[in-house]
């Protein structure tokens, strides 16, 4: 006891608090935390511009934004060979702050756009399809430095903490433009942006630095992890066609893209249908963003590892796609603007606070070279195509004069093909690691 009590090791009231409620062990509590404020920094800043994209979308057109969705797609397209290039070429310590640098530039140039009011409707669209790409593409490096970080065993017991960080930024951030936005307007607030992802570098070198620290004492620091990854652009398409539990997680990621983007649509169309004026329509998509990064706060504080033990792994991720087949069941019986913004909140909340920290626990078990460039590939073109693919799709259904109660009830046994997958990946998950636990010690 006098060990884990020890300045080194962070005894603080705060630590003991950590480890009572959080389930943090000695010598975890500063790279929990510098992961915490992270992704506060990282989520904080996409959040600050989420409902200007989310505004832009319905300016442009809801009929019109099937063309934006395939716009991020063929942007994803040109992004991950890139990203595959730079991991084979680049450490681990060099490549992580370099994307960072490169989207704080993206920003800049989009800030002085916005200032010369130059093509308006043309940047507006270009800044949608940017977003899009900029959110997949940060959180699935934060997830895969973090999958890299900690050990499975580890995992399941701080990724929803983790989280968590995620989620506090993600209240800061809407918070930030509903006060601001009226102030310095929505351009200025880029420059807040940008600030924000200056600190995600500050924290990952933080991280690396402990991981260092700790490299003769945990074995989670494995050797030449600060060498290029090496191979091709197009790795990731390789590692995952050789994978049946990485073509699971596609199936899993295309099958949640495609029914958050047909409830994204319906909340587009209800929206537009209950409200006029496009500044009341930025409050309410700000609204409902406060509303789900609050519900996922408390649940990933309190809940998420407690369900991940009591449950297990499985039906931890089954959880999320069950409830959405009840809340399309509902949509289909009254699809009302009531209705759908809590079907949103929850299916969300759900996401943000059990399934993706779950999600995430599946890149712990695979190797060094898959958490970072398949993950990439599934987390950015594998998640925009079913975004695109499924927006032509629902385009189609509305050509053809289906109603948004018929597209509900369409999406039901889409949820439950989603859950049954969900589960089985659990399950494998499970499996694979005592596989490799059994491996390791076997040498």
């Amino acid at each position: 006891m006098s060990q884990l009590r020890s300045p080194r090791q962070g005894n603080s009231r705060l630590h003991s608090r950590l480890r009572r409620g959080i389930g943090i062990e000695a010598g975890e509590s500063r790279a929990v935390l510098w992961s915490f404020g992270y992704f506060f920094a990282l989520l904080s800043s996409y959040y600050i511009l989420r409902p200007i994209r989310d505004e832009m979308g319905v300016t442009a057109g809801i009929d019109q934004m099937h063309w934006l969705f395939t716009g991020t797609f063929i942007a994803m397209l040109f992004a991950v060979p890139a990203f595959g290039w730079i991991t084979s070429r680049y450490a681990r310590k060099q490549f992580l702050p370099y994307i960072y640098y490169f989207f704080i530039i993206n920003i800049l140039l989009f800030y002085a756009l916005f200032e010369s009011s130059v093509a308006m409707e043309v940047v507006a669209r270009g800044f949608f399809i940017w977003l899009s790409v900029f959110n997949l593409f940060v959180v699935s490096v934060f997830w895969s430095f973090m999958a890299d970080l900690y050990r499975d065993e580890q995992a399941k017991r701080l990724f929803g903490f983790v989280a968590a960080g995620g989620t506090t930024g993600a209240i800061a951030g809407p918070a930030l433009t509903a006060i601001l936005v009226g102030q310095l307007g929505a351009s200025h607030l880029l420059l807040i942006s940008a600030c924000l992802l200056g600190l995600c570098v500050v924290c990952i070198r933080r991280l690396l630095a402990w991981q260092t620290a700790t490299a003769p004492r945990e074995p989670v620091a494995r050797a030449g992890a600060e060498q290029p990854l090496g191979g091709g652009l197009l790795d990731g398409i390789r590692l995952v066609a050789r994978s049946p539990y990485l073509l699971g997680i596609c199936m899993l990621i295309v099958l949640y893209s495609s029914l958050s983007t047909f409830l994204y649509f319906q909340q587009a169309q209800i929206v537009k249908d209950a409200f006029e004026d496009s500044d009341t329509r930025t409050a309410v998509f700000a609204g409902i963003d406060f509303a789900v990064n609050t519900l996922t706060l408390l649940i990933q504080t309190f809940l998420t590892a407690r369900l991940v033990r009591w449950l297990g792994l499985g039906l931890t991720l089954a959880a999320v796609p069950l409830l959405l087949s009840g809340g399309f069941l509902a949509l289909g019986l009254l699809p009302v603007l009531s209705v759908i913004v809590t079907i949103q909140v929850i299916r969300r909340a759900g996401n943000y606070a059990i399934m993706r920290p779950a999600r995430e626990m599946l890149f712990v078990v695979v190797s060094r070279e898959e958490k970072y460039k398949a993950k990439n590939l599934i987390d950015t073109l594998i998640y925009r195509g079913g975004d695109a693919a499924s927006s032509w799709v629902y385009a189609g259904m509305r050509s053809l004069g289906l109603s948004l109660s018929t597209i509900a009830w369409i999406a039901v046994p889409l949820s439950l093909a989603w859950a049954l997958i969900a589960y089985r990946l659990g399950r494998k998950q499970y499996a694979l690691y005592h596989q490799t636990t059994h491996q390791n010690q076997g040498e």
